[in-house]
């Protein structure tokens, strides 16, 4: 199998589904998406989700939408929100720009819509008018979980008026947790490394990257890097919330996953974070 970013020859992982180049350090998994099976989502606790993530993503919506609005061209109005979830992001984002949220899990998006806000159901691009174009468009945790990358950023480069952003904000293969958990694993002891890969859930990771080997892919798509920006991945608070949510592994597993990660944050910040953010511009 290929590399997805330099093409060279991968090697197989720490599991059957996972394969790793040795040349660029890019990442991928054999995991199907199954974002709209009711059976899939049984085992998701939504709510525990919500608690578990709104704290500190909002907290990171506000950095990104103070790198929006440093970044896109000037005149800047129409933000296309691919993957909007709960809407988080929208309402961080609705008092600078004319936002836009897109959402596949369509039990999500109603629910998002009934909040009033600007959420179509479908899948970016499809569900895009053949004329719409955006003079920033964001991915938020979403770009990792899309199995046709590659088809992703040029529509991405089509939809972006000239001048216009791209930002990606997703999981870091250089992270302190990311490589924890495959240190774990190499003993035995998996539930983390899944976890991370979101292996069993309606929309697991099929790609991990770091910055390096983001931007060669993303540059293959004319587009240009302009920041790159680390932000925190955890908080204590609602930790425990986002280890339950998934309904994964025993309570010993997800207690012993939680002690681990409290464990560590007090010297998290003398390591790469788990959440990379990449802006690049339409020339």
């Amino acid at each position: 199998m290929d590399c997805l970013v330099c093409k060279h020859q991968t090697a197989p992982g720490l599991s059957a589904w996972h394969r790793v180049c040795p040349s660029c350090r890019y990442e991928s998994a054999a995991l199907l998406p199954t974002i709209n099976d009711a059976e899939v989502h049984v085992h998701v606790d939504e709510a525990q989700r919500e608690a578990g993530l709104k704290a500190i993503r909002q907290e990171n919506f506000k950095t990104i939408v103070g790198y929006a609005k440093q970044l896109a061209p000037a005149g800047a109005r129409r933000l296309l929100d691919v993957g909007a979830a709960h809407g988080w992001f929208l309402e961080a984002a609705r008092d600078d720009f004319d936002v836009l949220g897109m959402e596949p899990d369509t039990a999500v998006a109603l629910k998002t819509a009934a909040r009033g806000l600007p959420v179509r159901n479908g899948f970016f691009p499809d569900a895009l008018e053949a004329d719409e174009r955006f003079d920033v468009i964001v991915f938020n945790d979403v770009i990792e979980h899309i199995p046709d990358i590659e088809s992703a950023l040029a529509a991405c480069r089509e939809r972006l008026t000239p001048g216009g952003i791209l930002i990606l904000n997703l999981p870091n293969s250089r992270g302190f947790f990311y490589r924890l958990s495959k240190l774990f694993a190499r003993v035995g002891w998996r539930a983390p490394f899944e976890r991370l890969w979101q292996k069993g859930l309606p929309s697991p990771h099929v790609h991990y990257f770091e910055a390096g080997n983001l931007s060669k892919l993303v540059g293959g798509q004319g587009l240009e890097l302009r920041l790159k920006a680390e932000l925190p991945a955890v908080r204590a608070k609602s930790m425990l919330e986002r280890l339950r949510c998934a309904g994964q592994g025993t309570w010993l597993s997800i207690y012993a996953q939680y002690a681990a990660v409290m464990m560590t944050i007090p010297v998290l910040r003398a390591f790469p974070s788990d959440i990379v953010v990449c802006v690049y511009r339409k020339p």
